[in-house]
């Protein structure tokens, strides 16, 4: 299998039209800096160019192998290296997996993730995540999964077995990568990414806004985001969850409005990505996720946990959206540009 490397994006490059990148760390600060409604009416106006009006999609992420990871990453409860209380768990099997999924599935979600803390699987893990990721096809739901960093024969298997889309995160800009985790290097990410594109799976890869970073940060992330070729498929947003014991535990809480900023940003950059409310959505409430959608999100984690952190019960989210007007369909890809 022909494999390709992908690189860090340079600081400065020329700006084009909205999702034709290359876009520069500049050119989306400019974006970020617009006047909060300017920004939000082009954001709308991009994703009614590019995706049905008051579509949302639902997706349920269930943690299959849970805690004991030896990563360091500041703001993940199950690293090993933390004291937060989650215990180590080992995976699932193939019958807890797919009564989960189909409990997923009857309360309305289209894709079904699947998130194992491993830093990187090994050979047999991937041959027992295979087996999950066939039974949860099987039921008719798209599959994801977010299991560590891959080796390309491992994207592969993945890949037979099934697997239409690999969440694997950037996290932040590469500059500030290291004050969040010293256990892997920028490129490790990168490199994953490039294995499961060439594997012919769908990527899903976000970030994390509120972990001490400067808006410069969060432009470069954004930045390294849009200028993937192609970008994902996927852009999950996640606001930091302040889990005590983990290093960023007392993190100043992010302003509800950047936050809504960089959802706009992530719309305008990848218009024809699904943009993820993903976690910290009960700290934001409904009238920020509101504006989230108005900005462009166009699909959230459904259910009552998001691997070991809260998240909206199901029937709030369905009331939710009944209030904003807003349906869940089927996922559906992208208008043509």
């Amino acid at each position: 299998m022909t494999t390709t490397t992908l690189q860090f994006v340079p600081p400065c490059l020329p700006t084009r039209s909205a999702g034709a990148g290359p876009w520069s760390v500049d050119a989306i600060q400019a974006l970020l800096d617009l006047p909060f409604m300017d920004l939000l009416w082009r954001a709308q106006t991009v994703h009614r160019e590019h995706w049905p009006a008051g579509e949302v999609e639902l997706a349920t992420l269930l943690s299959v192998k849970t805690g004991g990871c030896p990563e360091n990453c500041g703001y993940c409860p199950q690293s090993a290296a933390f004291d937060t209380g989650v215990q180590a768990q080992k995976l699932m099997d193939v019958a807890e997996v797919t009564a989960a999924a189909q409990a997923a599935k009857n309360a309305g979600a289209t894709r079904f993730c699947m998130g194992a803390a491993w830093r990187a699987p090994k050979d047999r893990d991937i041959e027992k995540m295979s087996a999950l990721i066939a039974a949860v096809k099987g039921l008719g739901l798209q599959t994801c999964a977010t299991l560590g960093m891959l080796q390309p024969h491992q994207a592969g298997a993945l890949k037979d077995a099934g697997l239409d889309y690999y969440n694997h995160n950037l996290d932040t800009a590469p500059e500030y990568y290291q004050d969040v985790v010293s256990t892997r290097q920028y490129q490790d990410r990168l490199d994953t990414l490039a294995h499961v594109r060439a594997a012919g799976i769908k990527v899903c890869a976000g970030g994390i806004i509120g972990m001490g970073e400067a808006p410069v940060h969060r432009a470069g992330l954004i930045a390294q985001l849009a200028n993937l070729d192609p970008y994902p498929e996927s852009v999950p947003i996640n606001s930091l969850v302040r889990v005590p014991g983990t290093p960023m535990a007392d993190s100043d809480p992010v302003d509800p409005l950047d936050f809504v900023r960089v959802i706009a940003v992530a719309r305008i950059t990848m218009p024809r990505a699904r943009v993820r409310l993903s976690a910290g959505r009960q700290q934001l409430g409904e009238a920020v996720q509101a504006l989230c959608f108005l900005a462009g999100a166009n699909s959230i984690f459904y259910g009552d946990k998001l691997l070991v952190t809260g998240n909206p019960e199901a029937q709030d989210d369905a009331r939710l959206l009944a209030r904003l007007g807003l349906s869940a369909r089927p996922s559906a890809s992208a208008s043509p540009a």
